[in-house]
């Protein structure tokens, strides 16, 4: 039973008894805070209900309304029930289902008054988050609290389940300043632990002891998830694998997070961030082409992870509904880091150049596009590039830099659609290119970044400046989105998304090790669950209650689902693709004549350009149907319409005033679909001063501080490889966008998500943003690969041109194990602190060893001598990765031009449901007749009529 804040509206359920609200100093013994019951409180009204057999009561139970003293808050409820039991239990004021004493006094505003075309924002006590009715139990360190965070953000009870003394992640660098228990509360604390186990209940387990396993298989029993990240078999040695715990719970989904995951050749490899990094592809991409190799000075391959853990997880709840039965899901960070590598991964199964590192641009054979320019106080990025789809903002860039006087007429007036092609033919020679991106170079060198900025914003340019975590920290676009989570004195980032009917939770600090150890076993266990999760009916207009409720259909997890996806670029095709893996029918709508940038987006099908030979798109698009419409026209424009009526989901990835012009907005779709889910995604989402800025991934990462925090100290940046926030959102919006569909399988109820790429990148980035934070005047900057919690830590030069291979020292024994395989035994006895005094003679040291020997022969003695090493792999390399090939990464589909082409699978598996594409991208129109006349039922004379309208062009 539950009793919820609404204003303006009443229940869809009528309680089974009458309960009386008014004002008390305290609930059933506790301190303030909201009872659940089957109720709902008016706000700002008391209410009393009385019994009811149907909601079509509740109207007559507003008459019985009475105004509370206080209007503007609700705090203090008492709940006075009588006919049938009533078991209440005490929630934050966020409708998070978990006790929070600490916050249960906060008041809860009512909701100001909605302006036109604005959509409704609840506040964070009128409804339950997303995924309140499922239990989380987070067994994961560094390597997988990332999934954890992300599931309490969406509403789920997370408990992270901690060895005696917490976990590892308490001691993962940076660090908060000061010493541990000193002045403040987050003196001297893990800054990764702080950022990613917010939202956590902590209790402490003993698995190596009888007590602790017996006490974890009674909290699996009652869990809908639990969450791992130890090595393969670690647990299930202790009798606590998968098939064990799913014989105490069927319906417990278990998400396992390895380096390579947990079956292959490389499952029981040694591997840190670093070495998963050099594996998956991303590191070769990375870095100035005379240096070696770079990862991120804030690790990202386990948290690329996490986040694939946290959609795979959702994404097998929503099978679980059908069957009833959990599964276990494997997720390998190698795989996950690879989207970093913006299809770059496929360039030798497509035949095209190897890319490589562009000191932060991008290289197309000969062909070197910079994208770092310097400004009087820092950097920027442009997209410099050309082609149909960015040539319009280089000319405006070009009409920029002429007025400044720093490129002649005949500069300007180049043809900057055409010119990638001249450069290619060589009808226009590389010197050129050198001597036009020194013009735009003498005119960022002459302003401030905030100038450049304001110049893009008014001429729609392609530019934006490389902010710092703490220029992050004091964004406009930021605050003026509420963005931020204020805790106890840190700047946190907050919810990415903004849902019309379901908010995300606004998370408090992470916990004390063993915090609720006295808490957690007596709320769970034998509690009857408000909601069976797996119980509830899809809403009848929908077909995703297709399969059988025994568990033996093998059916896809999203079978049945139907989705329209007005997606662009990269961003938001890499969710819709992953729904199309899932079993949804996508239908993607295009235009002839407006032709998504991804087309135009390397690598090509045997290094040729065209709108149908990009192997990125084949990647970002598989599985999905084609449909082309020219909504310019009235005709396609309801075409579009029906498609949206027709559909479960509807995503889009346009500039917030396209959808609306075009009437395809929320509150017209929803007229047409009221269930459905429509889910929005763009850089900076829907509102705010940067909301119309139109702009692509590597200048999202450019504005959320990826680019200042890639490089070497003495050089300027160089950024991650490619459109960064492209790779680092998808799992996100995938894991929102999943949660608002389980909301609605329970509910009926469809809602809006304005998801923001930047603000679900900015997390990937969480302990640099604290640690500005925390100490303004020593923020964390480009560090090479340097490390503070391990030495040596790096890339090291390998036999043969341009090969490399990363090592890291991950414990003392591991040290002593390369100071050996080195020659250097007289170091192997030296301690953490003196191997970082001494770091550049101990890196000199194993260069000398490395530079000997080719990369795979030097990762094969370090992992043989407990060494945690990779080699760091191209697109060749990866190729022919036997993990990667084993694992099935690389996946044949039909291409109806390029007959078999390979694309890359989830970055996860599930072991009961198929995963994957069944059919290539579609070319320009391709499913155009069949959706229109097998999904809409168009008739052929009118499908013809709308050629002849020109509606397909």
């Amino acid at each position: 039973m539950r009793v919820m804040m609404a204003s303006r509206s009443w229940a869809q359920r009528a309680s089974q008894s009458s309960i009386e609200v008014g004002w008390a100093p305290a609930v059933v013994g506790v301190p303030p805070a909201v009872v659940e019951l089957d109720a709902v409180v008016l706000a700002p009204a008391a209410v009393v209900v009385p019994p009811a057999e149907s909601p079509s009561s509740l109207p007559q139970a507003a008459a019985t309304r009475a105004r509370l003293s206080e209007p503007a808050s609700i705090t203090n409820l008492r709940v006075r029930c009588t006919g049938s039991p009533v078991h209440g239990r005490c929630l934050h004021p966020d409708g998070s289902g978990r006790p929070d004493h600490a916050t249960a006094s906060r008041p809860v505003p009512v909701a100001p008054r909605r302006l036109r075309g604005q959509h409704p924002t609840p506040t964070r006590a009128s409804v339950r988050p997303m995924l309140s009715p499922y239990r989380v139990l987070d067994l994961t360190d560094e390597r997988g609290h990332f999934a954890g965070f992300i599931l309490a953000m969406l509403g789920a009870d997370v408990v992270a389940v901690e060895p005696p003394g917490g976990s590892s992640a308490r001691r993962a660098a940076p660090f908060a300043p000061g010493a541990p228990g000193g002045s403040g509360r987050t003196a001297g604390r893990s800054l990764p632990h702080l950022a990613f186990n917010r939202g956590k209940r902590s209790i402490e387990l003993d698995l190596g002891s009888p007590a602790g396993r017996d006490a974890l298989l009674s909290l699996a029993g009652d869990a809908d998830v639990l969450i791992e990240s130890g090595g393969p078999g670690e647990l299930a040695a202790l009798g606590l694998g998968a098939e064990q715990v799913a014989a105490a719970n069927p319906g417990l989904v278990v998400v396992s997070i390895s380096p390579f995951g947990l079956t292959g050749p490389k499952a029981g490899w040694h591997a840190t961030d670093l070495t998963v990094w050099a594996a998956s592809g991303a590191m070769a991409l990375c870095g100035d082409d005379d240096r070696a190799p770079l990862g991120l000075t804030v690790p990202q391959a386990f948290l690329h992870a996490g986040a694939q853990a946290a959609t795979a997880a959702v994404l097998a709840l929503a099978e679980r509904a059908r069957s009833g039965l959990g599964q276990h899901v494997d997720v390998a960070a190698q795989s996950a880091a690879m989207q970093a590598t913006q299809s770059a991964a496929l360039n030798s199964f497509a035949r095209a150049s190897l890319a490589s590192r562009s000191g932060g641009g991008m290289r197309a054979g000969d062909i070197l596009l910079r994208f770092v320019y310097p400004a009087l106080d820092g950097h920027v990025s442009i997209t410099h590039v050309f082609g149909s789809a960015v040539g319009p903002a280089t000319r405006r860039l070009m009409d920029l830099v002429h007025e400044a006087g720093c490129c002649d007429a005949a500069t300007r007036d180049k043809d900057w659609v055409a010119y990638g092609m001249q450069l290619s033919d060589c009808s226009e020679p590389l010197s050129e290119l050198d001597r036009v991106q020194s013009c735009v170079a003498a005119l960022t060198t002459t302003r401030t970044k905030a100038d450049l900025f304001a110049d893009a914003l008014r001429r729609r340019l392609l530019l934006a400046p490389v902010a710092t975590p703490g220029e992050v920290l004091l964004s406009e676009q930021l605050a003026s989105r509420d963005y931020w989570d204020d805790v106890d004195g840190l700047r946190h980032p907050g919810p990415w998304a903004k849902a019309s009917a379901v908010p995300l939770r606004r998370l408090g600090p992470a916990p004390e090790a063993g915090q609720h150890n006295d808490s957690v076993a007596a709320a769970w266990a034998g509690a009857r669950r408000a909601t069976t999760a797996g119980s509830a009916s899809p809403p009848p207009h929908s077909t995703a209650a297709a399969g059988r409720a025994d568990g033996s259909s093998a059916a896809q997890p999203l079978a049945g689902l139907k989705v329209v996806d007005f997606m662009w670029a990269v961003a938001g095709p890499t969710v819709s693709r992953l729904l199309a893996d899932a079993g949804a029918t996508v239908v993607r709508v295009e235009s002839a004549t407006k032709i998504d940038a991804a087309r135009a987006f390397a690598p090509f099908f045997d290094d040729e350009a065209g709108a149908e030979r990009s192997a990125l798109f084949n990647n970002m698009n598989a599985g999905k149907l084609g449909v082309t419409l020219d909504l310019s026209r009235a005709e396609a424009r309801a075409v579009a319409l029906d498609l949206c009526a027709w559909a479960d989901v509807v995503c889009e990835a346009y500039s917030p005033r396209a959808m609306r012009a075009w009437g395809l907005d929320y509150e017209a779709v929803r007229a047409r679909n009221p269930g459905v889910v429509m889910l929005s995604t763009c850089l900076f989402g829907q509102t705010g001063p940067l909301a119309q800025f139109a702009g692509y991934g590597n200048l999202g990462a450019a504005l959320t501080g990826f680019y200042s925090l890639a490089g070497w100290p003495d050089r300027d940046p160089v950024g991650p490889y490619g459109a960064y926030t492209d790779y680092t959102s998808p799992s996100l919006a995938l894991a929102t966008l999943l949660a608002a569909l389980d909301h609605r399988r329970r509910s009926g109820q469809g809602q809006y998500l304005d998801f923001s790429q930047a603000e679900a990148s900015i997390h990937f980035l969480s302990p640099a943003l604290l640690a500005a934070g925390a100490a303004p005047d020593a923020p964390l900057a480009p560090c090479g690969n340097h490390h503070a919690r391990y030495c040596p830590h790096g890339v090291f030069p390998s036999l043969g041109e341009d090969r490399w291979v990363a090592i890291v020292a991950q414990d003392q024994a591991a040290w002593a194990a390369l100071a050996e395989l080195a020659g250097r035994r007289d170091l192997a006895e030296l301690a953490l602190d003196e191997r970082l005094a001494r770091r550049e003679e101990l890196e000199a040291a194993v260069s000398t060893w490395t530079v000997e020997r080719a990369p795979g022969e030097a990762e094969r003695l370090c992992q043989e001598a407990g060494v945690a090493a990779h080699q760091v792999q191209n697109a060749r390399e990866l190729a022919a990765d036997p993990q990667l090939t084993e694992r099935g990464h690389w996946v044949s589909v039909a291409h109806s031009l390029h007959g078999d082409t390979l694309v890359e699978a989830p970055r996860f598996r599930l072991s009961r449901s198929p995963m994957g594409p069944t059919r290539g991208a579609p070319t320009l129109g391709e499913h155009t007749f069949e959706v229109l006349s097998g999904l809409l039922g168009y008739s052929e004379d009118r499908i013809g009529e709308l050629a002849a309208a020109e509606c397909f062009d």
